[in-house]
């Protein structure tokens, strides 16, 4: 069993042919399906099943596609990390979209002033997602909030981040500054996308209270939520990092809500077998203390 078994494995479960696989390896069909064939024979299971004209992977054959992902997603960082060496490192941080926009700049930004030679590529998008790239080796590291809930995935805290819930300044709830958690029942909230970090935290609590609730609109960015909170769309509760700006502003109301404060953790996380770099090691370390000191608060 070599790499090129794994890759063509790979193909096929992409296109779910072996003629179509042949087709975009540039093979005749027989390499394919004897490729399959020895791969078949080398784990003794078998790892597709036809149906007409599809074919369809057992679940044998869907445990192998998760393992085969990592191992050529790692052949690919092996040799990007080789070729990057001399480079002075290149180190891929997603982070979640809170901390993407609103910290990760300024953290770069403080890094690269004793490390000018590094090479920060940063991505930005839910929690879930950045997750999924972690354990497909296209990230190196990340910053997300939220749980993780991943026995893979190495989780350390860095920072406890407040939910604060913000209205339009012409709503009932901006003249009291202060409700009780009942009057927030049948309201109207402009929530973030499913495997936002932030939207997992606010469905958890709005649970545990019995509190029912409305969805006025479904945004992937913080500023969107703001923006359509400030049109008079709804309701929302976002990270006080975040909307510090706004509520100076005037653009939006920041309200308390007696008894409920909505707080998650901010985690530093990364892949159990990933190698730490020593860009990476410095980075992890710069990170740390940043959020333990609080910098970005000054901003």
């Amino acid at each position: 069993m070599t790499l090129r078994h794994l890759k063509i494995f790979l193909t096929v479960c992409e296109k779910g042919s072996m003629t179509a696989a042949a087709k975009k390896l540039h093979m005749t069909q027989p390499p394919v399906s004897q490729a399959i064939s020895e791969l078949e024979e080398y784990y003794g299971v078998k790892l597709f099943e036809r149906f007409g004209r599809k074919i369809h992977l057992t679940k044998e054959g869907e445990k192998l596609y998760s393992y085969a992902s990592h191992i050529l997603a790692l052949v690919d960082e092996a040799k990007k990390q080789l070729s990057d060496f001399s480079q002075n490192g290149i180190l891929r941080v997603g982070t979640s979209m809170t901390i993407g926009t609103a910290i990760l700049p300024l953290i770069i930004r403080d890094f690269l002033r004793y490390h000018d030679k590094a090479h920060i590529h940063p991505v930005i998008n839910n929690t879930a997602t950045i997750i999924k790239m972690l354990e497909s080796a296209k990230l190196d590291m990340g910053i997300v909030e939220g749980t993780v809930n991943n026995d893979d995935i190495i989780k350390i805290p860095i920072y406890d981040d407040e939910l604060v819930l913000i209205c339009p300044s012409d709503h009932q709830f901006a003249q009291k500054r202060i409700i009780e958690p009942s009057e927030l029942e049948n309201q109207y909230f402009v929530i973030r996308e499913e495997g936002s970090g932030t939207r997992e935290v606010f469905e958890a609590v709005m649970n545990e209270r019995n509190i029912k609730w409305n969805i006025a609109g479904i945004f992937n960015s913080a500023e969107a939520i703001i923006n359509a909170v400030h049109c008079g769309l709804g309701l929302s509760f976002i990270s006080q990092l975040f909307v510090r700006e706004a509520i100076k502003n005037k653009k939006v109301v920041a309200v308390k809500v007696y008894g409920l404060k909505i707080n998650r953790k901010f985690n530093i996380v990364y892949h159990k077998n990933k190698f730490i770099s020593n860009t990476m090691d410095k980075f992890l370390r710069h990170c740390q203390e940043y959020f333990k000191e609080n910098k970005f608060l000054s901003f």
